[in-house]
């Protein structure tokens, strides 16, 4: 059922997997997935596009999908009688989050800080201004380009933690919530 499930999105290299008690480092190539460094072989086959079924250890299992939050990249999936959650997150999701500019893990906005190093050329909020996903909050100057920082979310400016002409290292905060 390859190209019919609605749950497939490409994923090759290297991401994790959640769930509520566990994370695994998943790398996938087009022959092989190995799960925190070891190889697995698991048979797989697509019973619909979103049910599968396959053999581990020699057992006998089957999944189904219950849901998914593209944004979020969350999977709602039955193993059994039992349902999971799982967040899948990419190199890309990984470094937002490292940088405070991800909402998956929590859906209210802590801070934004800066994602390199520059120079402060505008600032559009101040404490007390209402912020939603999407709006410029501040231009950010770095190896001489202006770079538009938007807000990850939404949210309540509670402080701004630097002034016009500001230099700013990486990871500095910009703006609390």
């Amino acid at each position: 059922m390859k190209g019919n499930c609605i749950f497939e999105f490409k994923l090759n290299g290297m991401f994790t997997v959640k769930t509520q008690s566990k994370e695994f480092l998943v790398e996938k190539s087009d022959d092989s997935i190995r799960v925190n460094g070891s190889p697995i072989s698991w048979n797989l086959q697509w019973i619909s596009p979103t049910k599968i079924h396959f053999l581990h250890q020699n057992k006998s299992l089957e999944a189904e999908l219950i849901s998914f939050e593209r944004e979020s990249k969350t999977l709602q999936i039955r193993f059994g009688n039992k349902i999971s959650s799982l967040i899948i997150q990419d190199r890309h999701d990984l470094l937002l989050e490292k940088l405070g500019m991800n909402l998956t893990a929590s859906n209210t906005l802590k801070e934004i800080k800066a994602p390199m190093p520059g120079l402060i050329l505008d600032l559009k909020v101040k404490p007390g201004d209402e912020v939603k996903k999407g709006d410029v909050v501040l231009i950010l100057e770095a190896m001489k380009m202006e770079n538009s920082i938007k807000s990850p979310g939404d949210g309540i400016v509670k402080s701004v933690k630097v002034n016009l002409k500001d230099s700013v290292e990486k990871n500095q905060v910009l703006i609390q919530f």
